[in-house]
């Protein structure tokens, strides 16, 4: 057992363990958005139902020592193609971001993954093969403790410790040790003299406590019960992904707030599995139904907004619930050991159409982000079904004791009340299911009300809303928002219509550089187009150079607000990612180059790299200004901005803007000028209202192969 245990353990660690790793490593190729973990995670679900589908195959097929010796060729096969390095020529191919991040995982880790993936599986099929009295599922809990242990793990140790590139050898030294050992495990597994008798179709029915507590493993590989585990895991994976969206997009746009869910996700795995009494539907078919309200009640359009803190928590324990009763449900219809293979690709193949459904069809199909009230009414119809024998019978009792407490005026005429109480019990069961369809029905409705516009793409959800009457109102001003971030707002009215407002008013740190570069004929570089307002500062004779990476906010700059037209400056527009694109232009001699660029509220961490900073000073004058908006509820930018400063000999001040209370046209933010000594003494009208930043020796610079976000935590 120990060897089994050691070798599933080691694999499930790995199998975690890289998700982190290739998706860091990848992020900067892809805009830094949020979406390139949504997109990860689609593609680690999907080739762990190929690592479930091979290991059954393997089972249903081969034979003896022909499994182990396929297996192990496999093993060598993947351990040729390491380390997992992806190769730099995909930042610039071609096609769609989500297939060229499918690919690019595909070339770089597919096989090692898909190996990993089947480890499990296979391992417990083997064991339960050689050991007739053993309890092979507890491996598969065993497993997702692993997987937790090496969620955690991850931003806790690994990353403040090591480069991403160390990250990659490591794993990939940690791969080798695996596959010998899975290699000894495969070996002597298929060659152990109970293998020789025995294959998993004559394999004996459940090992003792193995039989689930209902007795209903009889008929446990159903074409019904298959349905139910292709259901039951569908709906866990599609809330886990949807709740992860919700909260890095309408609660906090933190970028790591995915590991509070993940590992909610994998704690209920590891409980219903390991320990399959702790699961009692008395408890937790009510608290899975309270639970749903809450995340019902999250997204209702009139609710009231509660503390950022207290609603994480209350959702990521909501989740929870939700898939203990998902879990708990298939621990208790899992088959006998006889149809172990076949029962973890079933419930892979939900977990990959769930992760399908959220990470590649739903911001393609959806305007809003539909796909969470979809998830809550999958959820609860799949576990209605699953209970309705259970629930119908509480209720029929619950309608019995009503019917026979309470004395209605028609008695006479119907003396035996408890005939009623199936047909009761059926309606209410409908009733109840109805008005929460009707519930999440409304939700949907209401997430594209009372907008201008609502569109959405693989970088995120864009919504532009109006407040005011511009015919009567001064304050009436049109607003682009990403998440719950605003990216801008123009004015309405004619005689503000083309004042910088928000975060780009003349007072605030960027307002103060624009304001210091006089003359004619300047060279102005953005990076983040927003609505267009830098473009306000534009003269006569000026040439402002914009990089964007999302098409759909260049077409909102163009159409919704009119900052792009009204300028006096010439605006050209080059799309794609922004550090990639300056890469490989040459140098544009900027005066002043604004980096306003934000996924969400998340930091882009490829922009503020020492890398990033040395292309941006090829870019600029000898005496010109990098302006960095460093604005953030969540992250403490300064001593990163300071760092790199430092390391190309440049001064960093500092602008902690403030606004009255009553002006309406600025936003409190904060941001970091750069510029060498010499410019400073140039434009010396800056050190007003602005803090010279002092060296920070002992925080560690960014660079693109390390960065820590847990270290600038607020």
């Amino acid at each position: 057992m120990l060897l089994y245990a050691l070798t599933v353990a080691w694999s499930a660690f790995l199998l975690f363990e890289v998700q982190p790793i290739i998706a860091k490593m990848i992020l900067p190729w892809f805009g830094g958005s949020s979406a390139v973990w949504s997109t990860c995670m689609l593609f680690f679900q999907m080739a762990l139902l190929l690592g479930y589908l091979y290991a059954h195959w393997l089972h249903e097929k081969l034979r003896g020592r022909l499994q182990a010796i396929v297996h192990i060729g496999a093993l060598a096969v993947s351990c040729a193609l390491l380390p997992i390095l992806p190769n730099p020529s995909w930042k610039t191919a071609g096609g769609a971001p989500s297939l060229r991040i499918l690919a690019l995982l595909a070339a770089t880790v597919g096989l090692p993954y898909f190996l990993l993936a089947s480890t499990s599986p296979l391992l417990q099929a083997w064991y339960a093969r050689t050991h007739k009295s053993g309890l092979p599922y507890r491996l598969f809990a065993l497993s997702n403790f692993a997987s937790m242990l090496a969620l955690i793990g991850y931003p806790l140790l690994v990353e403040p410790n090591l480069p991403t590139r160390m990250q990659a050898y490591g794993w990939s030294g940690g791969y080798i040790c695996f596959a010998v050992l899975c290699a000894i495990t495969a070996w002597r597994a298929c060659n152990h003299p109970a293998a020789a008798l025995r294959t998993l179709e004559d394999a004996a029915l459940s090992p003792p406590g193995e039989a689930a507590a209902d007795g209903n493993s009889a008929a446990a590989s159903g074409p019904w019960n298959r349905l139910l585990w292709f259901g039951l895991s569908a709906s866990a994976s599609v809330l886990l992904l949807a709740v992860t969206n919700h909260l890095t997009q309408d609660i906090a746009a933190i970028p790591f707030l995915w590991i509070a869910p993940l590992s909610a996700y994998l704690l209920s795995f590891i409980l219903c599995f390991e320990a399959p009494r702790i699961y009692h539907r008395a408890v937790f078919l009510p608290s899975t139904a309270a639970a749903l309200g809450f995340m019902t009640y999250q997204m209702w359009p009139e609710h009231r907004i509660m503390e950022m803190r207290h609603a994480i928590e209350l959702l990521v324990v909501s989740l929870f619930v939700c898939c203990m009763a998902c879990h708990g449900e298939l621990a208790r219809l899992k088959p006998p050991v006889r149809g172990l293979t076949g029962f973890y690709v079933v419930v892979s193949l939900g977990g990959a159409m769930g992760g399908l459904f959220v990470g590649l069809a739903a911001p393609n199909l959806f305007r809003a982000y539909y796909e969470f009230p979809l998830g809550l009414g999958i959820a609860a119809a799949v576990l209605t079904a699953v209970n309705a024998r259970e629930l119908w019978r509480w209720l029929s009792r619950l309608s019995s004791c009503l019917s026979s407490r309470l004395s209605w005026p028609l008695s006479s005429r119907f003396p035996a009340p408890r005939r009623y109480s199936r047909y009761a019990a059926a309606a209410l069961m409908a009733a109840m299911l109805g008005g929460y369809g009707w519930c999440l029905f409304h939700i949907m409705r209401s997430m594209a009300a009372g907008y201008h516009l609502v569109t959405r793409n693989f970088y995120g959800q864009l919504r532009v809303f109006d407040t005011g009457d511009p015919k009567v109102e001064d304050g009436a001003a049109r607003a682009l928002v990403h998440g719950t971030v605003d990216h801008g707002e123009q004015f309405l009215r004619d005689k503000y219509r083309r004042r910088p407002v928000t975060y780009f008013c003349p007072e605030s740190g960027i307002g103060r550089g624009m304001g210091a570069l006089r003359g004619s004929g300047r060279s102005l570089g953005v990076i983040g187009l927003g609505c267009g307002t830098l473009a306000a500062y534009g003269k006569p004779g000026d040439t402002l150079r914009i990089y964007e990476i999302n098409p759909l906010v260049l077409d909102i700059a163009r159409t919704e607000f009119t900052y792009l037209r009204d300028t006096a400056a010439k605006v050209e527009v080059a799309m794609g990612d922004a550090r990639l694109t300056l890469e490989a232009e040459p140098s544009r001699q900027f005066d002043i180059l604004a980096v306003d660029a934000f996924s969400s509220d998340a930091v882009p961490v490829h922009l503020l790299t020492l890398e990033a900073f040395r292309v941006y000073f090829r870019h600029l004058k000898p005496d010109g200004i990098l302006a960095v908006n460093i604005t953030n509820h969540y992250l403490d930018l300064k001593p990163v901005m300071e760092r790199a400063a430092s390391a190309f000999g440049k001064v960093a001040l500092y602008y902690d803007y403030e606004p009255d209370p009553n002006d309406a046209f600025c936003f409190a933010c904060d941001w970091m000028l750069i510029m060498s000594p010499g410019a400073l003494a140039v434009h010396a009208e800056l050190k007003h209202g602005g803090r010279i930043m002092q060296p920070q020796p002992a925080f560690r610079a960014w660079t693109d192969d390390f960065s820590n976000l847990y270290s600038i935590l607020r």
